[in-house]
């Protein structure tokens, strides 16, 4: 995989680690933690040291019943975060979570380097905006909104449901004018999944490899892990860093984290784990 992003360029099978940027009041994780810009700062200089390859900055929260937000208010939580960034020398390439060409618009003039859309560029404009500017973009399926989303977790088989509907997504982006070359597939862990469907989807993530771009799983203290173990919010890292080490298995180059040091640690010896298990034997 070669992709260019800002100054850096991510070559070879990862994995990669992005960083999240919660500048919302409620987000599931880290509720209000980083709605002020300067905490939110903080928080990504934070991340880059403990060895984030790239930082996600999100003005909505996307949990399950999340209210939606005029894109005004969106763009006043990311743009003064990014913009702020830049003017410090922030260095890694910056990715702006959103749903919203307004708001994408405004994040990329910021200085914003790729557009990550849980909607999979369900909406035309935003389509047509990463054409343009000619970004890279990451395209996750989900189904409905959050409001509605967990009564839409219907599939025959989830794992090649999510295939088909990302296939459609691509075409999407392609018709629009989007390079595949430019384009990262999420299948969208807790996104119209219920915990037993994201467990499946993560122990066939391989075969989503077939859609022939790179993958990007975000499994960070999600609703699933709790499911399996019991265990609140804030005690999800061992879950998270096992989903993590099963992902960079099965060859997933990117995947999306709270607590970027730990996923590092983990998704560095699985790396040399998957890469010993491929390596040429002697006989």
């Amino acid at each position: 995989m070669k992709m260019q992003i800002g100054a850096r360029l991510f070559d070879g099978p990862g994995p990669f680690l992005m960083g999240i940027v919660n500048a919302t009041p409620d987000s599931f994780s880290d509720g209000g933690r980083f709605l002020d810009p300067a905490a939110a700062i903080a928080h990504a200089l934070r991340l880059a040291d403990e060895g984030a390859d790239i930082v996600d900055v999100g003005g909505e929260s996307t949990r399950p019943g999340a209210p939606a937000v005029a894109a005004d208010e969106e763009t006043g939580r990311v743009v003064p975060v990014i913009a702020g960034l830049r003017a410090r020398g922030f260095r890694l390439p910056i990715s702006v979570d959103t749903t919203k060409a307004e708001v994408a618009r405004a994040a990329l003039d910021a200085g914003a380097d790729l557009v990550n859309d849980v909607a999979g560029l369900a909406d035309a404009a935003l389509a047509r905006l990463v054409a343009r500017a000619g970004v890279p973009v990451v395209l996750m399926h989900t189904r409905g909104t959050p409001a509605d989303m967990a009564s839409r977790a219907v599939y025959g088989d989830v794992v090649r449901d999510v295939a088909r509907e990302l296939q459609d997504a691509l075409a999407r982006a392609e018709a629009a004018g989007v390079p595949r070359e430019r384009v990262i597939l999420d299948p969208g862990l807790g996104f119209a999944k219920t915990a037993e469907q994201g467990v499946e989807l993560l122990a066939r993530v391989a075969e989503l490899r077939a859609l022939g771009r790179p993958l990007l799983v975000g499994p960070s203290r999600k609703s699933f892990i709790g499911k399996i173990t019991g265990a609140a919010v804030e005690d999800r890292v061992p879950g998270t860093l096992a989903a993590v080490t099963a992902c960079v298995l099965a060859g997933v180059e990117w995947v999306r984290v709270h607590d970027v040091a730990a996923a590092r640690q983990a998704a560095l010896v699985a790396a040399a784990i998957r890469d010993a298990a491929a390596a040429p034997r002697a006989r």
